[in-house]
């Protein structure tokens, strides 16, 4: 069943039946103040931090789907009927309420019509702010008068902290006051300490307050719910909690003549009195949520248009146009730290999903990438390996590390990882080569725990130095704590293939830029390296058909052909490629065998045989259900990895295949089988031993945003900049026999006309750049002016 669709004019998912099959969420904010919706209200708020500055509550996994949230409810007069401005909470029935949710880039409008009262709210944090906004239009579309209620409504949490405000209930029972100071209500945490960083304000503008409540209890009642609150059906009467719960709810009647429209902006964030007062003032402006609406659009459009496609494919557009390119931007911003499924007691970034998601924004905004960039090199340690969890208030220079007690304390992580710090080559090449700044090599950045700083490149030569100290029997790098699946624990001195192959891509990156620097003594090292890690891979881990996963600390093979469980991965063979190790021939015939043995319609499992009988003690995946997450799950960041693979490969029909099966817009028709937004990746789809096969799971916040998003943007479209210009070779579909993309590089516009007319799937016959003709597919930066015209001949 379809319950919305694509606008790609407006950049937006349409929801018009919001009786969706999960909550159907959207992100407004900025790193220093968040909030996710869900197409009918439900949601949460934070400052900086979802585990420890939770401003309003929501109650994850529960049976009374996504609530609480931001509730208008509006009240008849004459009658006493009532209803939302979302069709949650009060869920009047759908035959006689219209609702249309619109999610778009940092905003929300939710919009309602019920017995001719037509209402439409803009949710939104404005550019650079710590504050929400709520703008509700309420229009009177009948032929009499119409007298109204209107109350806005929130649940404060009594905590900042999520764990301790749901589980302490013994403090924390006993710590929250409320005031109502005329167009506000105030909520004091912990008042006897004057802290203003505990204070929080729910206010209203543009209307004027005719009733009040600050106590969640009294507003809801005995044995009732938000579908119907005690406060609304009976009215509100000026209650403000002392201990127990605390609510915002601030009622304003009003009255609508035929055809006209009242606006109403509710506001909520972390202030103190006077702040809130002042901020509320400056909201009974006529005109400034458009303006900052404008704006809010103007930014993250901005962004977008860094890079356009049109091709045949409409899945395909709205994707890398709009969702998964905001999909990065959100991943980048906010990491794991808060979703639905998130409940925020992730205290910081980790590190290989940082600097993974990273590479999701670089050719959009290299600006921001680089900023990130830096920030994870200073939360790497001096003997070279990444520090698991950065914390949100990292301190470089002054961090402890895994191998101090206090580290492990705080942060929970016990050792360092094989991968972390592997994953920032590919990411400070992606970074070079989209900006041209080979300078950045230069820069100086702090280590997480050693105040003198070091350059870039030894950053990297420091990321080598630690591979090449933790290394295994066979002379591999060994598995420490975990490789990139946290579920395959191979023990400390077990070795990952996975890890052999960035280790071989790390060092041809920088053996590259040793050149470039004319490290003579560092290219000799690095050639040595790279000769004696491919002979390891050729001579350990090929088994005819595939690479093997791995050796466990005994000895034993992991994913060896003809083994019972988990004797195929996809990794190794996707890595295997993108590395250049496996060659043409080895790769074409490894990739074959993933499509065999693991694709399916909604994707690649990311091992099979699922374990269940033959699980030996580090394979954690065993905890899991067969079918799902690493335990023979389709685990949607993996799919990236394969796009790019065979969009290498050349094989353009594979490539989009791939890119099709793991879309969540091919299963906008079906979203009763795949129940998480059909705009947005999740972390995984159920495989094809579940008997849900097909439905996904733990939405937004996923690396999969970011590598498939460089698996369709250097694979796919074969868009791969340079310092000194761009090659442009695709791998499409044949079917695709004329499109086109615009793409901003360094200050320049390229658009780029791509002619197919033979159906081919890779090859690049022809470029022509302003009407001269070039040989081959790379354009150099001397070919181009500040607007191009390219076309392409396939």
């Amino acid at each position: 069943m379809r319950y919305g669709h694509f606008d790609e004019k407006n950049r937006e998912y349409v929801i018009t039946n919001p009786a969706t099959p999960s909550a159907w969420a959207n992100y407004l904010g900025s790193p220093d103040y968040g909030a996710i919706i869900s197409n009918n209200a439900g949601g949460y708020s934070f400052v900086k931090s979802g585990a420890n500055g939770r401003l309003i509550r929501y109650r994850f996994n529960s049976v009374t789907t996504d609530q609480p949230g931001r509730y208008i409810y509006l009240r008849d007069a004459e009658d006493g009927d009532f209803w939302s401005a979302s069709w949650m909470p009060v869920g009047k029935p759908l035959e006689q309420y219209k609702s249309e949710c619109r999610h778009g880039t940092a905003y929300t409008v939710i919009s309602s019509e019920y017995k001719d009262i037509q209402t439409e709210t803009l949710y939104y944090v404005p550019l650079g702010a710590t504050h929400e906004v709520w703008r509700l239009k309420v229009t009177n579309n009948g032929a009499t008068p119409r007298k109204l209620s209107v109350t806005g409504y929130v649940e404060f949490t009594n905590e900042p902290n999520y764990e301790q405000d749901q589980v302490n209930l013994q403090y924390t029972l006993f710590i929250s006051r409320t005031y109502f100071n005329g167009d506000h209500i105030l909520q004091k945490i912990n008042e006897n300490f004057g802290d203003p960083n505990r204070e929080r304000f729910f206010g209203v503008a543009g209307a004027d307050v005719t009733a009040y409540c600050g106590d969640r209890d009294k507003f809801v009642g005995a044995y009732r719910g938000y579908h119907n609150p005690a406060g609304i059906s009976g009215g509100l009467r000026g209650d403000l909690n002392y201990n127990d719960n605390a609510c915002g709810a601030l009622q304003s009647d009003i009255t609508l003549a035929p055809g006209e429209t009242k606006e109403i902006v509710y506001l909520l964030g972390q202030k103190t009195e006077a702040q809130a007062g002042a901020l509320i003032g400056e909201y009974r402006e006529a005109g400034r949520a458009e303006r900052e609406l404008a704006e809010l659009k103007a930014y993250w459009h901005g962004k977008l248009d860094n890079l356009q496609v049109q091709t045949p494919d409409e899945n395909f557009n709205n994707m890398v146009n709009v969702w998964n390119a905001y999909q990065c931007f959100i991943t980048f911003i906010w990491s794991r730290a808060a979703s639905f499924q998130y409940c925020g007691l992730r205290n910081g970034y980790g590190y290989r999903d940082t600097v993974q998601d990273i590479q999701g924004i670089i050719h959009l905004a290299p600006e921001m990438a680089r900023e990130q960039i830096v920030f994870m090199l200073s939360a790497q340690v001096d003997n070279g390996a990444g520090l698991p969890l950065v914390k949100y208030n990292h301190n470089p220079g002054h961090e402890d590390t895994p191998d101090d007690a206090s580290y492990v304390k705080s942060t929970g992580h016990p050792s360092y990882r094989a991968d972390d710090a592997l994953w920032l080559f590919p990411t400070v090449k992606k970074y070079i080569d989209e900006s041209g700044e080979l300078a950045f090599l230069d820069h100086e950045v702090l280590f997480a725990n050693a105040d003198k700083p070091a350059s870039v490149y030894e950053h990297l030569k420091r990321a080598i130095q630690f591979s090449m100290n933790n290394l295994g029997a066979h002379g591999m790098p060994a598995g420490l704590h975990a490789d990139w699946n946290d579920c395959l624990r191979l023990g400390k001195m077990g070795e990952s293939t996975f890890v052999l192959f960035q280790l071989y891509y790390a060092l041809r990156i920088l053996k590259g830029y040793a050149e470039i620097k004319n490290d003579t003594a560092y290219i000799e090292t690095l050639s040595g390296l790279l000769k004696d890690t491919e002979a390891k891979i050729n001579g350990l881990c090929w088994d005819g058909d595939r690479w093997i996963r791995g050796f466990r600390e005994d000895g034993g093979v992991i994913g060896k052909k003809g083994d019972p469980e988990a004797a195929m991965w996809l990794n190794p063979q996707s890595w295997g490629v993108i590395s250049g190790a496996s060659g043409t021939e080895r790769g074409t015939l490894t990739m074959d065998t993933v499509y065999n043995e693991l694709n399916t319609p909604n994707g690649i499992m990311l091992m099979y045989p699922a374990y269940h009988n033959h699980a030996f003690d580090g394979a954690l995946a065993v905890c899991f259900n067969r079918g799902t997450k690493e335990n023979a799950g389709i685990f949607s960041q993996s799919q990236g990895w394969a796009i790019l693979a065979e969009a290498l490969l050349g094989r353009g029909n594979r490539a989009y295949q791939y890119w099709s099966e793991a879309s969540p817009a091919s299963m906008n028709d079906d979203a009763d089988r795949r129940v998480l937004e059909p705009y947005v990746h999740g972390q995984f789809i159920e495989g094809k031993d579940s008997p849900f096969a097909g439905r996904a799971h733990v939405h937004w916040l996923t690396g999969t945003a970011s590598t498939v998003m460089v698996g369709t943007v250097e694979g796919i479209l074969g868009l791969r900049p340079a310092p000194g210009g761009i090659t442009i070779d695709p791998s499409i579909p044949g079917e695709w026999k004329d499109w086109s993309m615009t793409k901003k590089l360094r200050g320049k516009t390229l658009r780029i006309c791509v002619q197919n007319p033979n159906g081919g799937v890779h090859g690049v016959k022809s470029v022509t750049v302003n009407g001269e003709k070039l040989d081959g597919c790379f354009i150099p930066d001397s070919a181009m002016k500040a607007e191009n015209d390219i076309i392409l001949q396939m």
